[in-house]
């Protein structure tokens, strides 16, 4: 039987290893953390063309056990007047919304399920090394041991370890102009509906909320920070500093945003974002990326888990048809065109959330008429993983 070593215990990971193992592929699932990593107050949403990815392997029941559906995204200027809304659906899924769920309860339904179909997942086993030898490959852990397979997947996220070692000369992720934050209020705003998202483009900062079917509210904040703040400064950043620059930022908003802090339980804790517009090489030899670690992209695009849900699929499809190294590079063939978009578009959106007084009146007044004549995410939530259809090699053309 093939044998494949996963590295990365997040989304890509155990999804990776279940879609191996619907095309006969034994997979081991190497996580570095010592337990499925926490969700620091972080929600997010599992969009519907991630949704039709895990339905063909059989995970789509589990992970909708895990949130709840989010029908509507409605945007509003800091007035309080409403710009437009765009369904989380598509005509392709029968307007099925997507969902929103926190971080934790998506990783541990996942590797729960991964557990229940019998799949090895080592936690506290970190990646140092690894290296093709022929038709194998070999992997060394921090603790010194070694560990051989037929293929070797890199789903370990943006600051991944095996993309240094497929593509050594890929620069490092690109810092997203935000910081971020997020948290559970126990405050529910006048007039909040279960299931719809709630963006709010503030004077000085972009927020949203999302009031939950079991009471209280769901929000985050993203405030601008132009500069790259360093690692350290971040995390000394105390709880009532959290506070008040929220504070600062919002209070003169028509927006509950100071409202929901104030209700949220402590501490506060924040976070920057960092995505990868493109990188050179996929794969190399018998190793391949996926995930976050071919293509992060910032949650502004809300894809991050769809696209990795998406390349696990595809990625087993190929293997499924074809031989390595030729299913690694139709693979990418397959998915680098789509990844990147949705990156660039991401980071767009992500670097226009606080533009200048002048930018801000063009968008109140644009953005409603785009938003009643284009939904511009129709493209990404219309995508559609046909796994019975059989992979076709694709012609290296010469010169």
């Amino acid at each position: 039987m093939t044998r494949a070593i996963v590295i990365g215990g997040g989304v890509a990971g155990p999804v990776t290893a279940m879609a191996l193992q619907k095309v006969g592929i034994e997979a081991t699932v190497h996580e570095a953390h010592p337990a499925p990593v926490g969700d620091v107050g972080a929600w997010l949403g599992v969009q519907v063309n991630g949704l039709d990815a895990l339905r063909a392997i059989d995970a789509e029941d589990v992970v909708r056990a895990a949130g709840f559906p989010s029908h509507v995204i409605e945007f509003r200027s800091w007035t309080g007047k409403v710009l437009g809304s765009l369904p989380t659906g598509h005509p392709s899924s029968g307007w099925a919304p997507g969902l929103s769920m926190r971080r934790s309860d998506l990783y541990r339904a996942l590797h729960a399920e991964a557990l229940r179909r019998g799949i090895d997942l080592r936690y506290g086993s970190r990646l140092t090394d690894a290296h093709s030898t022929g038709d194998a490959v070999t992997a060394v852990f921090a603790d010194g041991t070694t560990e051989s397979a037929d293929l070797l997947v890199g789903a370990d996220g943006v600051r991944s370890t095996v993309r240094t070692l497929v593509d050594p000369g890929c620069p490092p992720p690109r810092y997203v102009p935000v910081l971020n934050t997020a948290g559970y209020s126990e405050h529910t705003p006048p007039g909040a509906e279960v299931g719809r998202l709630t963006m709010v483009f503030g004077r000085r900062g972009f927020a949203g909320w999302l009031p939950a079917p079991t009471g209280g509210t769901w929000w985050f904040a993203n405030p601008p920070l132009p500069g790259e703040p360093s690692a350290e400064e971040v995390a000394g950043t105390s709880d009532l500093q959290w506070r008040a620059r929220l504070y600062d930022l919002h209070r003169g908003d028509r927006s509950p945003i100071v409202a929901l802090v104030e209700a949220t339980p402590g501490p506060l804790r924040g976070w920057t974002t960092y995505d990868v517009p493109t990188v050179s090489r996929w794969h190399r030899g018998r190793m391949v990326l996926v995930g976050d670690a071919a293509h992060a992209t910032s949650p502004a695009a809300g894809q991050g888990s769809s696209l990795a849900v998406e390349d696990a699929v595809v990625l087993a499809r190929c293997l499924r048809d074809l031989p390595v190294p030729e299913a690694f590079r139709v693979f990418e063939g397959l998915r680098r065109a789509r990844a990147e978009r949705v990156v660039a578009e991401g980071f767009r959106t992500s670097s226009a959330k606080s533009p200048p007084p002048v930018g801000r009146l063009v968008r109140d007044l644009v953005m409603p008429v785009v938003l009643r004549r284009h939904d511009p995410q129709a493209w990404v939530r219309a995508h559609h993983v046909d796994w019975d259809a059989p992979v076709v090699p694709v012609p290296v053309l010469a010169g």
